[in-house]
């Protein structure tokens, strides 16, 4: 499976109270916009409404595939820099309406809302293509 193309993202907050209500785990949601810069280079953009990071790295062959990239941008006049970790799923070979996604882990690099979000949180993500 490719990685290049527009995915759906969302990112959660790695709690394991059951009892906490789904949405309150929200990290972030918005597009995923993958490219191949050049072999085992990736490229492209993350957003969504008053943010957008421009994305670099690389891919590691595999089985399965890795992807590893930072994404940087300005947002209300902040550096945010994320360092995002993810793999391509697998296709179930008796998969029925299987959609390609990747799964994986982001951490914030540096702090910003004038430290209120501080760096070295880690939550999980996952992108579903559209």
């Amino acid at each position: 499976m490719s990685f290049t193309g527009t995915w759906s993202y969302r990112s959660l907050i790695n709690n394991p109270d059951l009892s906490v209500d789904f949405n309150a785990l929200e990290f972030g949601q918005g597009t995923l916009v993958l490219t191949e810069l050049a072999r085992r280079k990736v490229g492209g953009t993350i957003g969504g409404p008053g943010w957008s990071l421009e994305l670099t790295g690389t891919v590691r062959p595999g089985d399965p595939v890795e992807l590893q990239f930072t994404g940087k941008g300005d947002v209300a006049s902040e550096t945010w820099i994320y360092s995002y970790r993810g793999y391509i799923v697998p296709n179930w070979l008796n998969g029925v309406d299987q959609r390609d996604a990747i799964v994986g882990s982001i951490v914030r690099d540096v702090p910003h809302s004038h430290g209120v979000a501080a760096a070295g949180y880690v939550a999980s993500w996952y992108a579903v293509r559209q």
